[in-house]
C-alpha cells in the first residue's frame, strides 16, 4: 500500500466515523484527531467500532471523567494481579501501558493508546474467563469441548456497567474449584521459593519396619510436603506408614502404606511439576466456565483420575470407579460436554465399525465362525448366516453391521447411559470386572465403563421415581432391552484433570496417562505463561 492510498483510506474512516458523531451532515462536522485515531484504529474490528460509533467515538478509558478515571483503574488492578490466576503477564505488560500513557501527547495519540486499551482489555478478559487456549483441540485433537466464549460486545457492555471492578472480577470461574486451585497454586509457589521439598528418596522398596538413610529421607520428603509430623524417627513407623497411606490416596495410587516404585515416583515429583499440573487445570476450568454452570445436577468424569461422580447443588452426592479408553491415541476417550437423556437396561452393543473392520473382520476371514458371540446383520437388522467366505471383504467393502444381543457376556454388561453425541461415546455396566482393582485403568475403545452401574441407575431415576431400586431391578428381570427416558435431561462432563482439590485435606494429583496435561503445558508456555519466573 502506498502512502496515498493509506491517507485516502484514512480520509474515507474520518468521513465515516464523522457520519456517527451528529445528526448534522458530515462535511459540517470537525473530526477530533482523537476521534479520528480511534476510528482509524478500530476499522479492522467490526464489533469494537460499533461500539465506538454507537458512542460517538467518545473514549471510555482516556477522557477525564470518573467513569473513565475508575475503568482505567480497575483494569490496572486486574492486570496487576493476572500471575495469580496463571496467565502470561508478559502480555499485559503495565510498565509499558503506564508510560504509554504518559507519553501521550496529542489528540491523535490518545485516541490510538484508547483502542489498545479496549483490545488489551478484551484480551485478558478472554484470557481469564475463558482461557489463555482458546482453540484446545489444536493442541490435542481428543479435545472436542466447546469453549463457552462470549462475544466482544458482552465485555464492552459489562465494563460500561455502574461497578466496572465487580464486572471484571465475575470474569474469572467462580467455582470453588478454581478458588481451591488458586491457593494451591499459590502454596506451591511459596514451597518453590523455599527450595522446594528437599532431596529425592532413593529408589527401591520400603515397608513397615525398615530403617536406613532411604527411611529417613522419605521421612524428610513427607515431613515438607505436610504429610507429616517433624520427627526424628528413623524406622518406618506407624506415622510413616499412615502418611504413606493418606499420600497414596490423594494420588490415586493403591493403598498400601508401602512406598514402593509408583509411589515413589509421585513422592519424587518435583513441586514445579505438580505447579504446572495445577495451572493447566486452571486453564481447564476457564474452559469450562459456562454462563449457566456446569447445571444443578450434573455428571462429571474424570478420566484422569478413572472416576464417575454426581453432583447435586454443588455437592457429592454418588462416585463409582470408571475404566476410560486406551493410552493409543485413537482409543482414548474425549473431552466434551452433553446431555444424558435415557439409560438403556439390558442393551444390545451395536459394534463401533472401527472394531469391526480393524479386530473382528481379520478374524472372520479366516474363520466365518469366529466372534460366534456377535450377530452379522445386514442393512435391515437380519440376521446373516455364517456359511460362507468373509475372505473377499476388506474393511472398506464389508457391507454388514455387527451386534451383540443383550446377555451376561455383552460388552456393555446389564445398562448403558446415553448422551447422544457424534463421538459415540457413553457410560455403560461392563463385564470384565477385574478391571476396577487396576491402579491405572486405560482399557476400553474409549467409553467409559462404570463399577456400580446399578447403583448409579438408582441415583438418576430417584428423582423420578419412589422406588427406584424395584423399578431399575424389574425391567433388568425381564432381559428385555428397555430404554428408560430421564424425566430431566442431566449435563455430562468429559474432563482430564491431573491436579483437582477436595473442600479439605490435600490437594489431588494423578498421572498424566494421556500426555495431553504437557502438550496443554507447552502451549500455555508458548503464550507466555511462566513459573517460579522462568519459561520452561
Amino acid at each position: 500500500m502506498t502512502h496515498r492510498t493509506f491517507l485516502r483510506g484514512a480520509a474515507m474512516i474520518a468521513i465515516v466515523a464523522a457520519s456517527y458523531l451528529s445528526p448534522q451532515s458530515a462535511g459540517a462536522v470537525q473530526v477530533t484527531a482523537f476521534q479520528q485515531a480511534v476510528a482509524e484504529n478500530v476499522s479492522n474490528d467490526d464489533q469494537i467500532a460499533a461500539f465506538y460509533r454507537e458512542r460517538g467515538f467518545e473514549p471510555i478509558w482516556t477522557g477525564g471523567t470518573d467513569a473513565d478515571l475508575e475503568r482505567r483503574t480497575a483494569l490496572l488492578e486486574a492486570l496487576s494481579v493476572a500471575r495469580y490466576h496463571g496467565l502470561p503477564t508478559s502480555k499485559y505488560n503495565t510498565d509499558a501501558l503506564l508510560s504509554r500513557m504518559a507519553s501521550v501527547r496529542s489528540g491523535f495519540d490518545r485516541g490510538s493508546l484508547e483502542v489498545a486499551l479496549t483490545e488489551l482489555y478484551l484480551d485478558f478478559a478472554r484470557d481469564l474467563q475463558t482461557g489463555v487456549i482458546d482453540n484446545p483441540g489444536s493442541v490435542r485433537s481428543e479435545i472436542v469441548r466447546e469453549i463457552p466464549l462470549r462475544e466482544t460486545r458482552y465485555y464492552l457492555d459489562g465494563l460500561m456497567s455502574d461497578a466496572p471492578r465487580n464486572f471484571l472480577a465475575s470474569l474469572a470461574p467462580q467455582s470453588h474449584e478454581y478458588a481451591r486451585l488458586m491457593k494451591a497454586k499459590m502454596r506451591l509457589e511459596h514451597e518453590i521459593a523455599r527450595g522446594g521439598w528437599g532431596a529425592v528418596v532413593p529408589s527401591g522398596k520400603y515397608e513397615p519396619g525398615d530403617t536406613g538413610a532411604g527411611v529417613v529421607a522419605l521421612r524428610d520428603r513427607l515431613i515438607a510436603m505436610g504429610y507429616l509430623e517433624r520427627t526424628v524417627t528413623a524406622r518406618y513407623d506407624t506415622s510413616i506408614t499412615n502418611a504413606v497411606r493418606q499420600f497414596q490416596e490423594d494420588h490415586g495410587l493403591v493403598v498400601d502404606g508401602v512406598a514402593g516404585g509408583s509411589t515413589l515416583d509421585q513422592i519424587n515429583t518435583a513441586p514445579q511439576d505438580r505447579l504446572r499440573s495445577v495451572m493447566v487445570a486452571m486453564e481447564r476450568e476457564r474452559w469450562l466456565n459456562q454462563p449457566g454452570g456446569l447445571g444443578q445436577r450434573h455428571i462429571l468424569v474424570n478420566i484422569a483420575d478413572f472416576q464417575a461422580r454426581i453432583f447435586d447443588d454443588g455437592k457429592l452426592t454418588f462416585e463409582t470407579r470408571s475404566v476410560v479408553g486406551h493410552q493409543d491415541r485413537d482409543r482414548q476417550t474425549p473431552e466434551f460436554s452433553d446431555e444424558m437423556d435415557h439409560m438403556v437396561i439390558n442393551p444390545s452393543w451395536y459394534v463401533p465399525r472401527s472394531i469391526i473392520v480393524n479386530e473382528y473382520l481379520p478374524k472372520l476371514r479366516n474363520n466365518p465362525g469366529a466372534v460366534s458371540h456377535i450377530q452379522i446383520t445386514d442393512s435391515r437388522g437380519r440376521v446373516v448366516s455364517r456359511n460362507r467366505s468373509f475372505a473377499q471383504y476388506s474393511g472398506n467393502s464389508f457391507p454388514f453391521a455387527m451386534r451383540q444381543p443383550p446377555g451376561p457376556r455383552n460388552a456393555l454388561g446389564t445398562v448403558k447411559f446415553m448422551f447422544p453425541n457424534k463421538y459415540n461415546i457413553y457410560l455403560h455396566d461392563t463385564p470384565a470386572k477385574s478391571l476396577f482393582s487396576r491402579e491405572v485403568r486405560t482399557y476400553s475403545h474409549g467409553c467409559v465403563r462404570l463399577n456400580d452401574p446399578h447403583d448409579f441407575a438408582y441415583t438418576l431415576l430417584a428423582r423420578q421415581t419412589d422406588d427406584p431400586v424395584g423399578f431399575f431391578q424389574s425391567r433388568l428381570r425381564s432381559g428385555a432391552e428397555t430404554r428408560v427416558n430421564l424425566d430431566q435431561p442431566v449435563p455430562v462432563h468429559l474432563i482430564y484433570r491431573t491436579a483437582f482439590t477436595h473442600a479439605k485435606g490435600h490437594t489431588q494429583f494423578r498421572r498424566d496417562v494421556y500426555g495431553r496435561d504437557a502438550a496443554i503445558w507447552n502451549a500455555l508456555s508458548a503464550a507466555g505463561v511462566e513459573i517460579a519466573g522462568i519459561r520452561s
